[in-house]
């Protein structure tokens, strides 16, 4: 039992869904921690349901070409199922997105300031603005959304038609809850989740230039 504990506690740490004491020695775990924590949890729980929903989609469109091509029938539902999941997938993951600024940007300009410096910083509050204007955006809307269709349902699996909504508000949630930890200096832009840091290659290319230079003055 003690084994299976261990696993779990390990788990969690390496997860980042769990506080770990020991990385305080006076014993006391700053408020700060345990917002980023809630924010750790809100991301391992979305993430996990785009998942399920990436892999219910595969097996139901899988299942009904099968079964149009091989058996000359389908599944009524078949189409608007996979339908939905897109739509909680894409919503999930442009949110999950947010969370180690993967989306696309443009650095051509970014790129011409110096690292560290007071421009970056501000292009970085700007961004983290913008995106929280667009969760905000999100959450309203598909909050509206939802409330104003509650009556409907849908045609072939008789779902509520709301349904097909909640992703909005739950991308524009975590959207913004990114985006208030980031600008109120919370998170560390540091601190990834999904992703591995981004190499800098202009300061990689600096750099083995500063170890050329230098070994062409030894030389």
């Amino acid at each position: 039992m003690s084994s299976g504990n261990g696993k779990g506690r390990q788990y969690l740490l390496e997860n980042k869904l769990m506080i770990n004491k020991a990385d305080y020695p006076n014993g006391k775990v700053p408020f700060k921690a345990y917002i980023i924590l809630v924010n750790h949890w809100c991301h391992k729980i979305m993430l996990t349901i785009a998942q399920i929903a990436v892999v219910i989609m595969l097996c139901t469109v899988f299942m009904n070409v099968v079964l149009r091509f091989c058996f000359n029938s389908g599944i009524a539902w078949a189409e608007e199922v996979p339908r939905l999941l897109v739509t909680l997938f894409t919503f999930l993951a442009c949110a999950i997105g947010v969370r180690d600024h993967m989306h696309i940007s443009v650095t051509i300009i970014y790129n011409r300031f110096k690292k560290g410096g007071i421009a970056r910083k501000i292009m970085d509050y700007l961004a983290d603005i913008a995106t929280l204007f667009c969760g905000i955006l999100l959450m309203y809307y598909g909050i509206k959304y939802v409330v104003t269709l509650r009556p409907g349902f849908l045609p072939m699996t008789g779902w509520p038609t709301w349904i097909q909504y909640i992703p909005a508000p739950l991308g524009g949630f975590l959207m913004t809850f990114d985006s208030l930890l980031f600008l109120f200096g919370i998170l560390d832009p540091n601190d990834l989740l999904y992703s591995e840091p981004e190499v800098d290659y202009q300061e990689l290319l600096k750099q083995q230039q500063a170890e050329l230079a230098a070994q062409g003055g030894k030389n």
